[in-house]
């Protein structure tokens, strides 16, 4: 009877564990989602600052060409700066971990 016992317990601990790895997927997912609404949203605040910044002082007839291209190195550096981020938050993530 102690053995069947430990049976279900052992038994309810596993289905527990699968609940927790179910939601921590759908978690992971989750921050996977956000992650990528931040660098939707940093992409357009980057492109209007750039286009503010070319369009204060300028007179109607703008370089659209140069402003693309202030928007584009915008958008990288603004990548570059959001992968170190990431990467920073992995490192914390994996020290933590262990």
């Amino acid at each position: 009877q102690n053995e069947k016992e430990l049976q279900d317990v052992v038994k309810q601990q596993e289905e527990k564990m699968l609940q927790l790895i179910d939601k921590s997927g759908e978690v992971t997912m989750l921050k996977e989602e956000v992650s990528q609404l931040k660098r939707s949203l940093q992409r357009a605040e980057t492109e209007a600052k750039v286009l503010w910044e070319e369009m204060r002082g300028k007179e109607p007839m703008v370089d659209t060409a140069h402003i693309q291209d202030r928007v584009l190195l915008r958008q990288e550096v603004d990548k570059l700066r959001l992968l170190l981020l990431e990467k920073r938050d992995e490192k914390r993530l994996l020290y933590d971990k262990y």
